[in-house]
């Protein structure tokens, strides 16, 4: 049986360390290409992988995951196409928990049930559907956990506690937590207060937390790894994986997870 994100979580933290969990957009720059990069990171040592879903109108990603996404549907990839990034993952060995982050429509234009059948003979772990809230979420959550699914909900900084104890009863073992308002993206620095805000969700909910937007650089992540117990890193990785290819990707992952020691 693979372990749970808050199993995997746990686990990584109980050997000195955040858990690393990067984000590749499947089929950017190449389905080849995007295959060889997400084995390298999990060869590498990521703890969870997030595998981007390219979708024509995004509301949450930046620029260099939006330019990736388009890449990659230009080319043909599309959520069957993704789940199938998934199934061949888990043929190449990766054994690690894997998350698909999407969208509601191209789930709903497949149909939810047919999404979980599938995802499940894949082998994913869970799913994070980008624009789903919590109060809309039952059925959705339903229908994946029949079929052995997590559902990552997000929390952000104006998430309200009300909202926060609905996250709290989904069945998806950890939570996504945005670290601050507005799109994923290379920043400088952090939020300000988000120790604060990071122990106040983890209080209301008593899941682990994967915090990601923004974190680009080894400073971020080390700052990040004291009070988070995921250090989701996107942009960064899909643009090296972009400029550099893999063997950029593999030398990112590197630095980042060094930076995570606790």
């Amino acid at each position: 049986m693979r372990l749970t994100l808050a199993k995997a979580l746990r686990a990584r933290r109980a050997f000195g360390r955040a858990g690393f969990v990067p984000f590749l957009v499947a089929g950017d720059p190449t389905l080849a290409q995007s295959l060889v990069a997400a084995k390298l990171l999990a060869a590498a040592g990521a703890d969870v992988l997030e595998v981007g879903v390219p979708f024509s109108d995004p509301v949450a990603d930046g620029p260099v995951i939006q330019a990736a996404g388009q890449r990659a549907l230009a080319k043909g990839m599309s959520l069957k196409k993704a789940i199938g990034f998934v199934a061949a993952l888990r043929a190449d060995g990766v054994t690690i928990p894997v998350v698909l982050f999407t969208y509601l429509n191209p789930i709903l234009r497949m149909g939810t049930e047919a999404f979980a059948r599938a995802c499940k003979k894949a082998e994913a772990t869970g799913v994070l559907i980008v624009d789903l809230p919590a109060e809309d979420s039952t059925e959705t959550e339903g229908i994946l956990k029949k079929h052995g699914l997590e559902l990552v909900l997000l929390a952000s900084p104006t998430t309200t506690d009300e909202r926060l104890k609905l996250i709290a009863k989904a069945n998806g073992t950890a939570i996504y937590y945005v670290s601050r308002e507005g799109v994923t993206g290379v920043r400088k620095g952090l939020a300000l207060n988000i120790a604060d805000r990071l122990k106040h969700v983890r209080r209301m909910t008593k899941k682990p937390l994967m915090v990601g937007f923004g974190v680009a650089e080894a400073s971020q992540a080390r700052a990040l790894a004291l009070h988070a117990d995921g250090v989701v890193v996107g942009s960064a990785l899909v643009r090296a994986n972009y400029e550099g290819g893999p063997g950029a990707v593999r030398r990112l992952a590197k630095k980042l997870i060094g930076a995570l020691e606790i």
